[in-house]
């Protein structure tokens, strides 16, 4: 019986444990699988496909958007940004979102009019998305989960947080709310700084 008890914890050290699948297994723990944000799509707002592998090329800001927030008047930064710098490369995607105190309530129709309107918005709106839960977007699932965009985990805590993303389709960074369109980091990317 002693015998039993000695070898046992011996065999069990030994099971499965050479050094090749050792190396496999930390080897895979290593690796990580990113997607890129060209790989995505999205549904523009007048409910036609929007592929992002048009944008290669493009720095591209991604912003979601609302219509009756106090952050609304950020659409006329948004569209001067743009506008100064879209024949440079660069694109900003507004994805209007009703998640935050229901202040996105109109349909696509209604928004793009809206949009157009007040604020002369001429960048690219998609329809209507989730940011969070368990409706959200595959665009904001990459924009806020560092297992998919390979460099930071967030979560969208209101109207106009902006996401950048490089020429390559890498995310770049997030800015809350607050900041605005023409603030100083934002520009210093534009311009390569």
């Amino acid at each position: 019986m002693r015998s039993f008890f000695f070898i046992l914890p011996l065999a069990l050290l030994g099971c499965g444990n050479t050094p090749d699948s050792t190396k496999a297994t930390t080897n895979n723990l290593q690796e990580t699988t990113t997607m890129n944000f060209h790989e995505l799509s999205a549904i523009d707002i007048n409910g036609k496909p929007y592929d992002m592998a048009q944008l290669k090329g493009h720095k591209v800001m991604v912003v979601n958007t609302a219509s009756e927030c106090g952050f609304t008047p950020q659409y006329k930064q948004l569209e001067e940004l743009y506008k100064k710098y879209q024949d440079k490369g660069f694109v900003i995607l507004g994805f209007p979102s009703n998640d935050f105190g229901g202040q996105e309530p109109g349909d696509e129709k209604e928004i793009a009019a809206f949009c157009e309107k007040n604020f002369g918005v001429t960048f690219p709106l998609m329809s209507k998305v989730s940011t969070k839960g368990p409706d959200q977007s595959p665009v904001y699932a990459w924009l806020t989960k560092k297992a998919e965009n390979g460099k930071l985990d967030s979560e969208v805590k209101w109207n106009f947080q902006k996401y950048l993303i490089d020429e390559d389709g890498h995310f770049v960074t997030m800015y809350a709310s607050a900041q605005e369109p023409l603030s100083d980091p934002i520009l210093n990317w534009l311009d390569g700084k």
